[in-house]
């Protein structure tokens, strides 16, 4: 794969707090078709159309859906409405809520509560604009069902790089090293979750694209990561006792709040120092 066709639009939510380099969207002008992956919410869909103005973008040919999440697809109908002449690629059992979002829109609420108002409402897309294949148009781009972060969640195959979504979960960049976390709300089914990340491994990419956030290489070492944590994570939560459990999850939260009013209370310079791991 071409880099060089790729874009990443920033799609940060000034009004939430860290959400910075976490949404983007992503624009390809491949030799057969132009696409975007995950346009984000209805909130930043100003902020990509300025975006794709500015490169020149005249025309999409598809829009995909990694899944159907508000921060990744709730404004996909909006985005359509610059754009009608596009196709959005969503999972089959997405489709229907895309079509007519209000549960979908109705559940953002109740989970996200103040965030999903954040990202704005779901705009409706229209039946006959949304599908899904396995091979795109004669783009060679491939999608394949991978639930676990969600049922209806999609990985796109394009060459040798691979749009993930949240497969593997997030990943956030960082000086040293590698940060990465499962991303498993509910309903989470250990089984098919590791079943996706293990197929994805399978077909070997070189680039990854993870939605919260970036591109990464090599693809199979974040993956790879990616099944160990999902793992790791699910046997820890096994071994604890659920009042244990009760406890830990306050504790946690304790446990980060002093390691960042020690950061806080550090100077520039050692602040630097321990970002570069020198302390």
């Amino acid at each position: 794969m071409n880099l060089e066709q790729l874009t990443c639009i920033d799609l940060d939510q000034p009004g939430l707090e860290g959400f910075r380099k976490f949404i983007s969207c992503w624009l390809c002008r491949g030799d057969n078709a132009t696409f975007v992956v995950d346009p984000g919410p209805l909130s930043t869909i100003p902020r990509l159309l300025e975006t794709l103005r500015s490169q020149g973008v005249e025309r999409i040919d598809y829009i995909l859906l990694t899944h159907i999440h508000i921060d990744h697809a709730g404004g996909a109908g909006a985005l359509l409405e610059e754009f009608p002449e596009a196709r959005v690629i969503c999972h089959p059992e997405g489709i229907r809520h895309m079509v007519d979002p209000e549960k979908l829109w109705q559940g953002s609420l109740q989970v996200l509560g103040a965030m999903a108002e954040a990202y704005g409402p779901i705009v409706p897309v229209p039946a006959e604009k949304i599908l899904f294949e396995e091979e795109i148009g004669a783009t060679g781009i491939r999608a394949f069902l991978t639930p676990g972060h969600a049922p209806h969640h999609l990985c796109f195959l394009i060459e040798d790089l691979l749009f993930a979504g949240e497969v593997a979960g997030v990943h956030c960049e960082v000086s040293e090293g590698i940060y990465m976390r499962p991303a498993t709300p509910p309903r989470f089914i250990q089984k098919v979750a590791i079943d996706s990340v293990e197929r994805m491994i399978a077909l070997g990419p070189r680039h990854l694209v993870i939605a919260h956030y970036g591109l990464v290489e090599p693809a199979l070492e974040y993956l790879k990561i990616g099944r160990r944590q999902l793992l790791l994570w699910v046997r820890g939560v096994a071994a604890t006792p659920p009042d244990i459990y009760a406890r830990e999850r306050y504790f946690l939260g304790n446990t980060l709040r002093g390691m960042a009013g020690y950061y806080d209370s550090l100077s520039p310079g050692e602040q630097q120092d321990l970002e570069r791991g020198a302390c």
